[in-house]
């Protein structure tokens, strides 16, 4: 699809510092063309106000709130999720109960969905529609929901009801997985939607499951919290794979008491987990137990996004009183290589 050509911002001298204990490089921020968000990485961040920011593939330029650059307006607060469907972006906020519909190349605005979402999180599709996870009231346990979004008139038509505190969502052939979180308390179930009907089966794994891949074995991988001591009654983390076709559990491979993973994600064939004790662990496919060697000790003062590409690991080192920081890794020497700034509250890590 052609681009939608904006005016175009004249590009900042990019400049380096050295730090003189490693090879480390900080970059100040270098504005992109607006329109240029073809590619490279997008960074959500909760705010407020929430934004987005770009980053270019190869790492010299940065933009930050490139959706107030380009539509002179606000996102509102507690930006969740953002999720992809062709040449669009869909931008789940769930203060506003809105998901803003943007061209995912130019960040121009062309729709929103306003009616129909109650604390919206996460959505995904299929089959031509969307599906989005809603936690509801989430002091009440009986109305979470999954909306079913009708893309040609981005409304909802219908709803599927689900368990408790319904979070990350990822279609497969002819189904949606959703994790359980809990919402404000704890859930433990894997739902699985079947696309164009109200069936619904469930998985039961650990405690707090939140972010599923599909590996490369066809396997949902699915990570799991468990309950931390300050709740009361602390359970233990998982790493659960499951049978998609199926729906049974293959693997649970269970954390020791006092060790919780947090964040996951997957490339080349590698899962990447971060545990409570910031540290960066990685299994393969076939791995039988969980590594007891990490890759990367981090020394972010409060991790809260990650994501991994082209052997490169990329962490959100989040504030919520000013900027946060994305951080850049190089995994085969486990060097940090960029810091580029992201908004308040960054989160969420997308290749575009």
């Amino acid at each position: 699809m052609k681009n939608i050509l904006l005016p175009v911002v004249a590009l900042l001298l990019l400049t380096f510092s050295c730090s003189s204990d490693d090879d480390t490089f900080y970059e100040e921020e270098v504005v992109a063309p607006l329109g240029a968000y073809e590619d490279g990485i997008l960074v959500s961040s909760e705010g407020g106000p929430s934004s987005i920011a770009f980053i270019s593939e190869d790492l010299s330029t940065s933009e930050n709130t490139i959706y107030y650059n380009v539509n002179n307006e606000d996102l509102g607060v507690y930006l969740q999720s953002i999720g992809f469907n062709n040449d669009l972006a869909y931008i789940v906020t769930d203060s506003n109960n809105t998901i803003t519909i943007v061209n995912r190349n130019t960040f121009e605005k062309v729709g929103a969905i306003t009616t129909g979402l109650e604390l919206p999180r996460y959505i995904s599709f299929l089959n031509g529609k969307g599906y989005v996870s809603n936690w509801g009231d989430p002091n009440d346990a009986t109305d979470d929901f999954i909306a079913v979004i009708d893309l040609a008139t981005n409304t909802v038509e219908s709803t599927v009801p689900v368990g408790e505190g319904p979070e990350r969502i990822l279609a497969n052939d002819n189904k949606l997985f959703v994790s359980h979180k809990g919402g404000y308390g704890s859930n433990n179930i894997i739902s699985v939607v079947h696309a164009n009907s109200t069936v619904v089966n469930t998985i039961t794994v650990n405690d707090n499951p939140d972010e599923m891949i599909m590996n490369n074995a066809g396997q949902l991988v699915v990570l799991c919290g468990g309950k931390e001591a300050w709740s009361g009654t602390e359970t233990l983390g998982s790493i659960t794979k499951i049978n998609v076709t199926n729906n049974t559990v293959i693997s649970n491979h269970e954390f020791p008491m006092g060790v919780h993973p947090n964040l996951m994600d997957y490339g080349n064939g590698n899962l990447y987990f971060q545990t409570s004790d910031n540290k960066i662990y990685s299994m393969t496919d076939a791995d039988t137990s969980l590594p007891t060697t990490s890759v990367l000790d981090l020394t972010t003062g409060y991790t809260y996004g990650l994501a991994v590409k082209d052997n490169r690991l990329f962490v959100a080192d989040a504030s919520f009183t000013s900027q946060s920081e994305i951080l850049v890794y190089d995994l085969s020497t486990a060097t940090q290589t960029h810091s580029f700034d992201a908004g308040i509250g960054a989160s969420k890590i997308y290749f575009n």
